[in-house]
Formats: C-alpha cells, sequence, structure tokens
C-alpha cells in the first residue's frame, strides 16, 4: 500500500495542498492518517477519492455538492462525466486516475473513443502527449511508482506502434531524414515513438536507433546514413552534471547534422545552442519546426 503526502496529492490531481486542507476542515472529505510525530499522510484510496473530486469539481460540480455525495454517488458522477466528454483536461486526469488504479479497461476506453471520434494523431497530440508530459513530471516529482509507469508504458506503447506499422511504408515526399534516439539512462520511449508517428505520418524518412543508445552507436549509425537531423530527449538524466556536456559533445562527432533537442534538463539547464542546434521547450515549438520545414 502506497503512501502520499499533501504534496502528492497536489501534483497528481492538480488541487493547491492548502485547498485541500480547505477541504478537509470545512467539508470532512479527507481523513488523513498521522505519523508519530503528527505529520499527516493519505492512502490509496484518499488518492482516488481526491482525484474523482478533482474531475468533478473541473466539470463544474461545487465542492458543497460533492461534499454531501457518498464515495458511491461520486464513482457514478465520474463516470457521466467521462462519457464521451470533450475536455482534454478532464481527460487527462481521468487517465490518470486510470493508471493509478491500474484500471486497463477505463484507460483504454477513454483513447479508444478519442480516436474514433478525432482520429489518431488528434488524440495523440491533444490527449496521450499532454498525459506524458504529466507523467515524466509526476515521476520526476517521486509521485508515482514504478508499477504506475511500467502499466501505462505497455498501454500507451501498444497504441503508438500499432499506429505507426499501419502507415504504408513508402518512398519519402520529402528529402530529410531524421535519427531518433534516447540516451543511456533515459526513459522518455513513449515520447520518442510519439516523435516518431508524426514524423512518419509526414512522411519523413526515419532511422529509430531506440533506447539507451550512446554516442558511439549514434556515431556507427551516423557514418553510414549521414541525417540531417538528429533527434533527443533529455529529461532523467544529466541531473548531477552538466548537460551542456553532452550537447558539446554531439555538435563535436555530428557537425554535418542539425541537433534538435527536448526534455527537462534541457530547459532546467540553460543549455548554450551551437548553430547546428535547435532546442525545444513543448511539443508545440516541434511542430512549427515541422511545418516550417515542410515549407522550405
Amino acid at each position: 500500500m502506497a503512501i502520499y503526502s499533501i504534496r502528492d496529492l497536489e501534483k497528481l490531481s492538480g488541487i493547491k495542498a492548502h485547498t485541500l486542507r480547505v477541504w478537509e476542515r470545512r467539508y470532512g472529505i479527507l481523513q488523513p492518517k498521522r505519523t508519530q510525530t503528527n505529520i499527516r499522510y493519505y492512502l490509496d484510496e484518499d488518492l482516488q477519492l481526491v482525484l474523482n473530486i478533482a474531475l468533478l469539481n473541473k466539470g463544474g460540480l461545487k465542492i458543497s455538492k460533492i461534499a454531501k455525495m457518498t464515495v458511491q454517488e461520486i464513482a457514478i458522477e465520474v463516470g457521466m462525466i467521462l462519457e464521451d466528454n470533450p475536455d482534454n483536461e478532464i481527460q487527462v486526469e481521468a487517465m490518470t486516475l486510470a493508471m493509478l488504479e491500474l484500471d486497463e479497461i477505463k484507460f483504454d476506453r477513454i483513447l479508444e473513443v478519442r480516436t474514433q471520434r478525432d482520429g489518431f494523431k488528434k488524440t495523440m497530440l491533444q490527449l496521450i502527449y499532454p498525459f506524458l508530459e504529466k507523467l515524466s513530471l509526476l515521476w520526476l516529482t517521486g509521485s508515482i511508482k514504478p508499477v504506475h509507469e511500467n502499466f501505462v508504458t505497455h498501454l500507451i506503447r501498444r497504441k503508438l506502434m500499432v499506429a505507426i506499422n499501419d502507415i504504408p511504408l513508402s518512398r519519402s515526399r520529402h528529402n530529410k531524414q531524421f535519427f531518433l534516439y534516447l540516451p543511456p539512462g533515459e526513459k522518455q520511449e513513449l515520447s520518442l515513438l510519439s516523435i516518431h508517428y508524426l514524423l512518419r505520418k509526414e512522411e519523413y524518412s526515419v532511422v529509430y536507433l531506440g533506447n539507451n543508445t550512446s554516442i558511439v552507436d549514434v556515431k556507427d549509425a551516423y557514418e553510414i546514413k549521414h541525417p540531417n537531423f538528429i533527434f533527443t530527449i533529455i529529461t532523467e538524466t544529466f541531473t548531477k552534471v552538466p548537460v551542456q556536456q553532452y550537447v558539446d559533445s554531439l555538435v563535436t562527432n555530428f557537425p554535418e547534422s542539425q541537433i534538435l533537442l527536448t526534455g527537462y534538463q534541457i530547459a532546467a539547464q540553460d543549455v548554450k545552442a551551437a548553430e547546428n542546434v535547435s532546442l525545444f521547450y513543448s511539443l508545440g515549438e516541434f511542430l512549427v519546426f515541422l511545418e516550417e520545414l515542410k515549407s522550405n
């Protein structure tokens, strides 16, 4: 059984810790346990309740009304709100709840309904990728457990692989080629697969080098293909050493390619970009880059 602090509840639900404390005092919604030193802590059922309440509150129900509902009534109301709800934020919260409950049926239904209505590309941009960004933050802050990440990684990876495989192999309409890879220790495979899907959808040539790929390995492939672009994500690695050293090494080893970098550490460490380095602080910025690339 997992134990959560009030800050964990805040990160997972999006409800401020101060607001949660007010709800405790005013409505008695939560009954926190306490350690021998009088520090609040919460259990799985508390987290599930807070996530459900957050969904109802974001869906328009006042907290005073929610407080009068039983746990069963809250669950029923949540199900009604989620039924084909177009609100992206609510859907991402619902995916988070399904992940924490290890509920494959609920998680799969959210994605299936949206994919049938909007298509996979739109679903990925508006739902899957924002969820992955939240997942990355939750993992970095220690608010989710490895079992949660493993569970949801398997489900989304399966969806992405099917979507990528459904794109027919054909001669690229562009004369641009991308290398995609993750450095050793980086776990952003789902984000990398999302980029793979987007590039294939736009009919770019993609060489997917995969996880735990060293610069030496990239260089071996570079000598064969000489790609126009090399894309990677740096989020979980280089937390104790400057990421700039790694970026400089990429510049030195691949002077004829444009290096495309994104990830939490790229933004957090204020990386200095050389002439052949492009930094992206969001998926939106990368999509703009692709649009500009198509027009050139």
